[in-house]
């Protein structure tokens, strides 16, 4: 049958094929991501079931496969074992052979044993999903022919090419190249725009680097989340349970550093350095903006992306640069020097919360003594720092 079981205009069979892939889409972010690989989420069994069976149509990939390859992504961040970096394999290699670095890091035998904790292993897993793999690529061939026709195999073609290019490149690859970041965590995620409607909101992806275990990406408020409207629809029809999301920072009237306050600069370290960056480092930079010197002026400028990222990303040029304005300015060298002994501090795998707590004490009593206003008034809001359940909006 030419036309197949339906017959559309040229603009229907188009919205049939994003539609469709939409839903892949849906299936990766909600059910493999959010749900699977970080336990942000629960889902209803039936829901959970309809997106791995979804998968198995239109992407062949096996749960615990891609939730192992992710979760070692995170483990291995931005060094030679992660297995898709830009940073190390330059994103030319990521963006158009992301559905090829998958398959290689899934030959390492033990990848699934160590990461993949917690995946399915029912019977239908072990006997048809796992083993049959590309059986579902091939049925759904099958059904789209049959509903379409000779266009059915375009939109096939369309099914198969959707998720390698734009999870496993465009997420892997651009999302850790280019865009901008809310927050500076050791790794080169970036948010690659902030409206989250193509790719179901895996466009935030330095927010999701920055809490990983948050089922809500979007955290500005200018930030839109498609992803998160789908799970609380799930939600409102009671079948899905929002387990965490980011928390918000908040400034409490403390005398001093307390557990409480060591508790959530562990758990949100990254919000403490962004509160840094934008009280502390830009007002300094702007002050310092000030002097009359031109060529100054020019060097302090072209050290402000160095000054705001996290100081492992840099490369050797941004370093340069810094250098450079660092010694200009030894206002902005003692701010940097502080940011720089506030992130030693919980860095160390050792470090203690009784540990933590002293040198938080000595770091800020150091900063209200420094002389610079920016860094006592944020030292003062350190000590009264905690984070507060972010409204499910």
């Amino acid at each position: 049958m030419l036309y197949g079981l339906f017959e559309l205009p040229v603009w229907g069979y188009a919205l049939i094929a994003l539609g469709l892939t939409h839903v892949t889409i849906a299936s990766v972010t909600i059910y493999l991501h959010r749900h699977q690989a970080h336990r942000g989420m629960d889902l209803n069994p039936a829901i959970a079931h309809f997106f791995r069976f979804w998968l198995w149509l239109t992407t062949g990939m096996v749960t615990a496969e891609w939730v192992a390859v992710h979760r070692k992504h995170h483990a291995k961040v931005e060094t030679e074992n992660d297995p898709h970096s830009p940073q190390v394999r330059g994103l030319h290699a990521v963006l158009w052979g992301g559905a090829v670095l998958y398959k290689a890091a899934l030959k390492d035998p033990d990848l699934v044993a160590t990461y993949a904790h917690g995946t399915p292993n029912d019977w239908i897993e072990r006997h048809v999903y796992r083993p049959y793999s590309y059986s579902g690529l091939v049925l759904m061939l099958f059904i789209d022919l049959l509903c379409f026709g000779v266009v059915g195999i375009g939109i096939w073609a369309v099914q198969m090419l959707w998720i390698p290019f734009w999870a496993a490149g465009v997420v892997n690859g651009v999302g850790h190249a280019l865009g901008y970041r809310n927050f500076e965590p050791p790794d080169a995620s970036t948010n690659i725009v902030p409206l989250g409607i193509l790719i179901g909101g895996e466009e935030l992806h330095n927010n999701h680097h920055a809490f990983p275990s948050s089922a809500k990406f979007a955290i500005k408020s200018w930030e839109f989340d498609l992803g998160w409207v789908y799970i609380r629809i799930l939600q409102a029809l009671r079948l899905a349970r929002v387990k965490r999301i980011a928390p918000r920072p908040a400034i409490l009237d403390k005398a001093d550093v307390d557990m409480e306050t060591v508790a959530a600069v562990v758990r949100a370290r990254v919000h403490v350095l962004a509160i840094y960056a934008r009280q502390v480092l830009l007002p300094t930079l702007r002050e310092e903006l000030q002097c009359p010197d031109v060529s100054c002026q020019r060097m302090l400028k072209r050290a402000r992306r160095a000054l705001l990222r996290e100081q492992s990303l840099l490369d050797r040029r941004a370093e340069a640069r810094l250098e450079d304005a660092l010694a200009q300015s030894q206002r902005l060298m003692t701010v940097y020097q502080f940011r720089l002994r506030l992130q030693r501090l919980w860095s160390s795998s050792n470090t203690s919360h009784e540990v933590l707590l002293k040198g938080l004490r000595e770091w800020c009593a150091q900063a209200e003594i420094s002389g610079i206003q920016t860094l006592q008034e944020f030292a003062r809001g350190l000590r009264g720092f905690t984070v507060v359940q972010s409204a499910l909006r």
